[in-house]
């Protein structure tokens, strides 16, 4: 499942620097970002429109003191509405130009979701041994987010297994290490912008043009980062600095 991105002039000029971490000021405008939820859905990731964030740490929803601000769908059938629909992911972006968009996991793509520093150990653990990674995104909120193949639903019902690691949006809280997100979960895609500075967002490390990979490749070198990533954070806790 990978886009194929035409051309060097233009929109995929930009989207293509985007793409690889040098970001030009002018992608941040609405070209840019309608390329990029293009290019997200012509790789097969289904869409949905998000809340956005509002003035100080709000959500442009009318929750009172919202749990997500920002990082939840602005429709309750998001499940069924989530699309790759060209056509209509184009209207969406232009009639809401504020609006973050989610995308579905669990239909065509899963999401191991870690802690950004674990996973940057990982990813660089991941490319040195050659192995297929798939899309990368970073969150502004200290996450990191590995999009890999969906297990979908295995013939085998045992074949799937209940665990900590599968994560819905309401249990997120609950699962401070790796999150996976599969049936009835989903996540922010880039790009999108979370509460406080302008410089936490979800942007892309590794595009939507890489194919994804089986979750099972992954695994493995994730959860050893996020174990020594917890093991680090215990160790600086029983000790705090004394400066």
């Amino acid at each position: 499942m990978s886009a194929t991105f035409g051309g060097r002039s233009g929109r995929q000029g930009r989207l293509s620097q985007w793409l690889r971490g040098r970001r030009p000021k002018e992608a941040v405008g609405t070209d840019g970002r309608e390329a990029l939820l293009l290019a997200a859905a012509a790789a097969g990731l289904p869409l949905a429109p998000a809340a956005h964030p509002a003035p100080g740490y709000g959500c442009s929803c009318d929750r009172v003191g919202c749990p997500t601000p920002a990082r939840h769908p602005v429709s309750f059938a998001w499940q069924t509405q989530s699309t790759t629909d060209r056509a209509q992911i184009e209207r969406w972006a232009r009639h809401q130009p504020q609006a973050n968009f989610i995308t579905a996991t669990g239909m065509t793509h899963d999401v191991l979701d870690v802690p950004l520093e674990a996973g940057r150990e990982a990813l660089e653990r991941l490319l040195g041994a050659g192995v297929e990674v798939g899309p990368v995104a970073e969150s502004g909120d200290g996450r990191m987010l590995f999009f890999t193949l969906t297990r979908g639903t295995p013939e085998d019902e045992d074949e799937w297994w209940p665990c900590e690691l599968d994560c819905h949006p309401e249990t997120m809280d609950e699962h401070p290490g790796l999150r996976w997100h599969c049936r009835g979960s989903y996540v922010l895609v880039p790009p999108a912008r979370l509460p406080g500075d302008d410089d936490r967002q979800v942007r892309w490390v590794r595009g939507p043009e890489q194919p994804l990979p089986d979750p099972l490749s992954l695994l493995e070198v994730l959860t050893d980062a996020c174990a020594r990533h917890a093991g680090t954070e215990h160790h600086a806790a029983a000790w705090p600095s004394r400066h």
